[in-house]
């Protein structure tokens, strides 16, 4: 058995959304929950954040969001204030966001030490769609691309793979590496969608050209599709690029049970998705997987999900 590690933290459950909003606190409670009910728990190595050094934020977001997020929060009183339309902020959100970031980067401390071989970080707010310069779609900082640049001025890690199979396009980490050709993007997500980007034709500029690879899915599909595009697209490109570490946008919203998508995944074939991303990581990366928690909005579904995706990695 894989020694997998789990990034978690109460205080998550601190950042409110308010009555009714998807990215609710009970997200994380179903999914620990379920995993303390089958003792998955017993058999992970549990890792607990610390505030992140904002010096990491700021390698991908400009010192200005982060103070425009600041200002934000002393909004905040009994109500909450709004970062844009979908994005609400209480009093202990901003706080929380930065546990988030530093749930990711003790996840990859803790690959890079040897002390797992790989991580799920069940971590809320969200990060891929937040660009450099603001926040949007539930997020307030990119976790995984944070993520991406620590393995790379931490660690001197030089090519790093995102996979991002959240139903919706993570626009924000396409952004952030578009002419960066040490980031390999990959996304399947459905299209069109929110937020509008995610074309077949993005596929960066200048250096960075070829290196984002948005495979857009018709409303409608399931196991068999996905599974098909992350073989023909997503193995040829990662065996060209020789990846040194993976980051997984990890969103369950594409799940056939999720109402805020059209899409027809099972628990199953996200399985099968995690298998295929790993087999990458053994083969190329030494099996380094920092997965990241992003979408995911029926509460049954995202746990039974996230359950099968850590049994895939802590098979051996």
């Amino acid at each position: 058995m894989a020694n997998v590690g789990l990034v978690y933290h109460p205080d998550f459950l601190k950042h409110k959304t308010g009555h009714m909003h998807p990215e609710r606190p009970e997200r994380l409670t179903s999914i620990m929950s379920l995993l303390e009910e089958e003792r998955l728990t017993e058999k992970l190595t549990l890792i607990e954040p610390e505030p992140a050094d904002e010096f990491w934020i700021t390698s991908v977001h400009s010192p200005q969001h982060v103070a425009s997020l600041r200002a934000v929060g002393t909004q905040v009183g009994d109500d909450l204030a709004y970062v844009d339309g979908d994005t609400p902020m209480s009093q202990d959100s901003l706080q929380v966001a930065f546990l988030a970031v530093s749930g990711v980067l003790a996840g990859i401390d803790a690959v890079m030490n040897g002390t797992v071989r790989s991580v799920f970080c069940a971590i809320r707010p969200p990060g891929h769609h937040a660009e450099p310069t603001r926040a949007m779609g539930f997020c307030f900082f990119n976790n995984v691309a944070i993520g991406a640049r620590y393995f790379q001025k931490r660690y001197g890690l030089r090519k790093i793979l995102i996979v991002d199979w959240d139903v919706h396009h993570g626009n924000g980490t396409q952004e952030a590496f578009y002419k960066d050709p040490s980031v390999l993007f990959f996304s399947a997500h459905q299209y069109p969608f929110y937020p509008g980007t995610g074309g077949e034709s993005e596929q960066g500029l200048g250096a960075g050209l070829g290196s984002t690879i948005n495979v857009p899915m018709r409303a409608g599909s399931g196991d068999k599709e996905y599974i098909e595009a992350f073989n023909s697209r997503l193995i040829p490109a990662a065996k060209e690029f020789e990846p040194d570490a993976v980051l997984i946008s990890a969103g369950f919203d594409a799940h056939r049970n999720d109402s805020l998508a059209n899409m027809r995944l099972t628990e199953e074939g996200y399985a099968q998705l995690s298998r295929i991303v790993k087999g990458i990581a053994e083969e190329y990366a030494g099996g380094r997987i920092i997965s990241c928690l992003e979408g995911g909005y029926h509460l049954e579904s995202i746990a039974k999900s996230i359950y099968r995706h850590i049994q895939v990695l802590m098979e051996t």
